[in-house]
């Protein structure tokens, strides 16, 4: 097994000077795709691209990057696949590693990301798991900066369920010097997975989200019910009243304060049309910024520093 490949299975994977790098990186290749540059590095590389759960963005940025880059990206899912039928994740990892050259998976359980890269002799990409959201909070820090210029020593805001988005931004404010305040109803704290103890000049959590939004420089949330949890829907709705971010409550961050959510969004429940539509979102350009910051991600997972 090689014993040098990179993965990116969660935030902390990366150093902040990785970060730094990958983030000027991602702005490079986001300007030459947008002047109609074609910049191929990849010719011949294929992507196994695995999902276990659905996907709009992940998949549409993962096999757009791989074509903008002249590789190819490979859609394989749990129905069409041997994936659905219990092949153990080492026989998977050991096959597709051998004729694949990086593996990006969405699933569930964090721990079978964790397996698929142990027996891989590839790079494999953390996708999406109900633990961890890497590539997301990746795009969203990408957007940040193109808007505001560096995040570190600034606040964000999460309202909402103490999810893998909240969790993947907790391990972000580490490594990128900012503090996040998490707002949770009752019974739905974040709960941290990595052993790890954050301080107070990182991590701060409540109940309140106006307590959480004061005064903060981005303001996100996620939908209140996540894939995997459709069943608790009506129970969650009736928890996570009073957490929609609105108009009034975007009023308490600072007046040049961002909004951002991962999408899809329910307008209503989460976030008010008002806020979501209005003049303090980037939801669309975070949207796009998969592309790009991900694109800058395996470039530097299959080439290491390019610059060029």
């Amino acid at each position: 097994m090689m014993k040098d490949v990179k993965h990116y299975l969660q935030f902390s994977d990366l150093t902040r000077e990785e970060y730094n790098y990958i983030f000027e990186r991602a702005q490079v290749l986001k300007r030459r795709h947008v002047s109609g540059e074609l910049y191929r590095p990849l010719p011949g590389k294929v992507m196994a691209m695995i999902f276990e759960k659905n996907s709009t963005r992940t998949r549409v940025s993962f096999e757009a990057l791989m074509t903008h880059l002249g590789g190819h990206a490979m859609f394989l899912d749990s129905k069409t696949s041997q994936l659905g039928r219990g092949e153990p994740p080492e026989d998977t990892a050991r096959v597709l590693s051998r004729m694949c050259d990086i593996i990006m998976i969405r699933t569930f359980d964090q721990s079978l990301v964790e397996t698929l890269a142990a027996y891989s002799r590839v790079p494999v990409i953390n996708g999406l798991t109900n633990e961890y959201h890497p590539c997301q909070i990746l795009a969203d820090i990408l957007t940040y900066i193109e808007h505001r210029g560096s995040i570190q020593g600034k606040t964000v805001a999460w309202v909402g369920d103490g999810n893998n988005m909240s969790r993947t931004w907790v391990q972000a404010a580490d490594i990128l010097g900012f503090k996040l305040k998490v707002a949770t109803p009752a019974g739905y704290e974040l709960t941290l997975l990595d052993g790890k103890q954050y301080g107070s000049d990182c991590l701060e959590v409540g109940h309140d989200p106006a307590w959480a939004v004061r005064d903060a420089d981005l303001v996100t949330t996620d939908v209140f019910t996540s894939m995997g949890y459709e069943d608790e829907s009506a129970v969650r709705l009736k928890a996570f009243a009073g957490y929609e971010v609105n108009e009034a409550l975007m009023a308490l961050a600072r007046p040049d304060a961002l909004f951002m959510h991962c999408l899809p969004a329910h307008r209503g429940e989460e976030v008010s049309a008002g806020v979501i539509d209005g003049p303090q979102s980037v939801v669309w350009d975070e949207a796009e910024n998969r592309l790009h910051a991900q694109k800058a991600l395996v470039e530097y997972l299959l080439l290491g520093k390019v610059n060029h």
